[in-house]
């Protein structure tokens, strides 16, 4: 399967608006759990998926691809890491991790 790209139809858009393709890419099972795990630096394929709880190999494979294809993550010697985009993205996904904690303790005060 090839990565969906700006311009093809997805999940939500019929016009393939650049924001609802990410939405899209990102709302895939365990596309933001890989993404977040390596926002500390390269990992190998061994330690991402025993960071995300043993993921099927199969399933991560597929996710890398796609994160590849899209240039949100590279592979080189020592694994997977962010692209220049990706940790652009990263960072502001670190954004929206602050806001909803923010957030989660309006509906739970302690």
């Amino acid at each position: 399967m090839t990565a969906k790209n700006p311009g093809v139809q997805v999940r939500g858009s019929t016009t393939g608006r650049p924001v609802m393709v990410l939405f899209d890419v990102l709302g895939q099972r365990w596309t933001l759990r890989i993404l977040w795990e390596l926002r500390h630096g390269r990992l190998n394929f061994r330690d991402l998926r025993g960071r995300c709880d043993d993921i099927s190999p199969t399933v991560l494979n597929a996710r890398l691809k796609t994160l590849r294809e899209l240039k949100l993550v590279d592979h080189r010697e020592g694994g997977y890491a962010y692209t220049d985009q990706g940790a652009e993205l990263s960072r502001k996904l670190a954004t929206f991790d602050q806001w909803a904690e923010r957030w989660a303790k309006t509906l739970n005060p302690s």
